[in-house]
């Protein structure tokens, strides 16, 4: 069977992708993994795409693993096409959804305003308790604040420029929710248009949270993207 890796997004953990994860595990070697600093993992000095990106490998160096499909979540998706990009001999073909491809000092400073602890505190309670939960022992506050910087630099230089990708050989499938109020159609496309070997897709009636995706029909399109 092909193999499989599972990559989540900012904030979240493996176990948003459990569900995912199940549903594909009678077709594919399925690996699922937390970044450093996300779920229990120890927290790195920093986040960045590069250090998720190192994650990554040395995942598939423990487990010998040379070549892998990446589906990425979000952000998870960013770091499947930096691999590709970077890494190529470890990626035979990557799917995204999801992905925020564009960071300007703007965008970055409206993403890090909904990553306050307290507000989220505040005026989110349940899902501070579950920011909590997701990554015990860590303190889900330093999680935001990491996050946050590193959102911040990315505003300053995007790790991947949009020339970035036309670079990349292997097949890309890249897709976006029509609902999703935090990723653009634009910023999606553009990267689409510049990928040599890449197919587009809008899921419908999609928004950007995972837990709000349709499990069954991503699953039956990773299924026939992969």
């Amino acid at each position: 069977m092909e193999q499989l890796l599972l990559l989540h997004g900012a904030i979240g953990a493996k176990d948003q992708l459990e569900p995912l994860k199940l549903q594909l595990n009678s077709q594919f070697i399925v690996h699922n993994i937390n970044f450093s600093g996300h779920g229990s993992e120890a927290l790195p000095q920093q986040f960045s795409i590069e250090q998720f990106a190192k994650d990554v490998i040395t995942y598939l160096d423990k487990h010998a693993i040379q070549r892998v499909n990446i589906f990425g979540y979000s952000m998870g998706g960013y770091v499947a096409l930096y691999l590709a990009k970077h890494y190529p001999e470890r990626v035979k073909k990557a799917m995204t959804l999801a992905t925020k491809f564009l960071w300007t000092a703007e965008i970055a400073q409206k993403e890090v305003k909904m990553l306050n602890p307290e507000v989220i505190a505040e005026k989110l309670p349940a899902f501070a308790k579950t920011l909590e939960s997701r990554h015990q022992p860590n303190d889900w506050k330093v999680v935001l604040q990491k996050t946050a910087a590193m959102m911040l630099k990315l505003g300053e230089q995007n790790t991947l420029s949009l020339t970035d990708y036309s670079s990349i050989d292997q097949p890309v499938m890249i897709s976006i929710g029509d609902k999703d109020s935090m990723v653009t159609l634009e910023e999606t496309i553009a990267v689409y248009r510049q990928l040599k070997n890449a197919q587009f897709m809008v899921l419908p009636n999609t928004q950007h949270p995972i837990e709000k995706v349709d499990i069954n029909r991503l699953s039956a399109e990773i299924r026939s993207w992969f």
